[in-house]
């Protein structure tokens, strides 16, 4: 039975990743679309950057 499951896990994560490239073909096909997405990534890069550089500094000052 167990591995039917894992069978099964292998099946459903195939689609998933055939479904989740559709979509990106699709987005990459949408100049819109994947002009939006790479400025939400780069938002994004910034926020985590900002945020890694608050933890650093705490963690500086945590050393003192």
């Amino acid at each position: 039975m167990a591995t039917a499951g894992i069978a099964m896990n292998k099946d459903w994560q195939a689609e998933d990743d055939m479904r989740t490239l559709a979509r990106a073909n699709e987005i990459r096909a949408d100049k819109k679309r994947l002009k939006a997405a790479l400025a939400m990534a780069a938002k994004l890069i910034t926020e985590l950057e900002t945020i890694d550089q608050k933890v650093e500094k705490a963690e500086d000052n945590n050393e003192d």
